[in-house]
């Protein structure tokens, strides 16, 4: 047996942009929601003081076991989805923090490594789950899922006008012997809508949606905004960086929402009168360089967006206002 491909060693998108934008103090307490290999969590160490805190989400283990060999007193790493922050945070102790960053890709460890599933470049296991102590593989739900199913999880998370060809491909296939390899779907796909698309690989898109789909990725997101929001103290602030149009839709809807004062119905306002926001985005969004596009690619689709929170009491009603599946429409 072959050894396995080297990975390359993860690099941060964004970093000097998302760590100015927490606009950290030293003795702050902050949250690293997805620690990854912790790029962006190093830069965040780097600048609070001795009396400073960093907690460091991931629902991979293996990131987990990263951020415990850092060995920073300062790092409590916690094997956690980020939906699940304020159960973290509840648990810690910790009742307000000065910022939370959330970055929402995945980390080269985990696109490299065949195993896991991610990867169209080499053969392996069609997993694809972030965390793998939980939930059921890729290939678990290929094999039991109606060709509908499959059909509107592919064009939903995948954005792919092939869907319909691709779904009927896979029921095909899978009636001959079961869908366990990413390059046995691979090939299928590309056999089902050809070898290339506009320079990408064929299943590139029908890859990142059964990614989405086995995580609950926009699911994921739509849960840990809201609690995002009422962990910040007054003045603190929130930077998500996001990877796919479905994310960032997500996230800018619920920025906007949470920036947007609730206004009484029928009553004319002087602008003097006009009632605050428990939010204030900061600046536009943010995208990769050219330059860092040149040095890593995987920051060509990147975005950052940035939020501070007011001094305004949160009114839970407002996140009545945000729909879970927003990015839909």
């Amino acid at each position: 047996m072959s050894a396995p491909a080297p990975q390359a060693a993860h690099v941060p998108v964004l970093l000097e942009e998302a760590i100015a934008a927490l606009a950290i103090a030293p003795q702050g307490v902050y949250v690293d929601a997805t620690f990854g290999r912790g790029g962006h969590a190093r830069g965040m160490l780097a600048r609070l003081g001795p009396a400073g805190r960093l907690i460091a989400l991931d629902r991979d283990p293996a990131a987990v076991v990263a951020a415990q060999a850092l060995g920073d007193a300062r790092l409590s790493a916690v094997h956690a989805h980020f939906s699940e922050l304020a159960q973290v945070l509840a648990r810690l102790g910790i009742a307000q923090v000065q910022g939370v960053l959330a970055d929402l890709g995945m980390s080269s460890a985990q696109l490299d490594d065949p195993e896991r599933g991610f990867s169209l470049r080499a053969d392996g296991p069609l997993d694809m789950r972030m965390d793998p102590t939980r939930g059921a593989p890729a290939s678990a739900w290929l094999g039991s899922a109606s060709e509908q199913q499959i059909t509107e999880a592919i064009r939903s998370y995948g954005e792919e006008r092939f869907a319909k060809q691709i779904a009927k491909a896979i029921v095909a296939a899978r009636a001959r012997e079961p869908l366990v390899r990413t390059r046995q779907l691979a090939a299928l796909v590309a056999a089902a809508v050809g070898a290339r698309q506009a320079g990408q690989d064929a299943a590139t898109r029908t890859f990142q949606a059964l990614r989405i789909l086995v995580n609950r990725e926009l699911e994921e997101v739509a849960l840990m905004l809201p609690q995002a929001l009422g962990a910040l103290a007054p003045g603190g602030r929130l930077a998500v960086l996001s990877f796919h149009s479905l994310e960032d839709r997500l996230v800018k809807r619920f920025l906007r929402a949470c920036a947007a004062p609730a206004l009484p119905r029928d009553l004319p306002l002087r602008a003097s009168e006009m009632p605050q926001a428990p939010l204030r985005i900061i600046g536009r969004a943010q995208r990769a360089s050219r330059a860092e596009v040149a040095a890593n690619p995987r920051a060509r689709s990147a975005t950052l967006r940035v939020a501070e929170r007011t001094a305004v009491p949160l009114d839970r009603s407002i996140l009545n206002r945000i729909e879970p599946d927003a990015w839909r429409s």
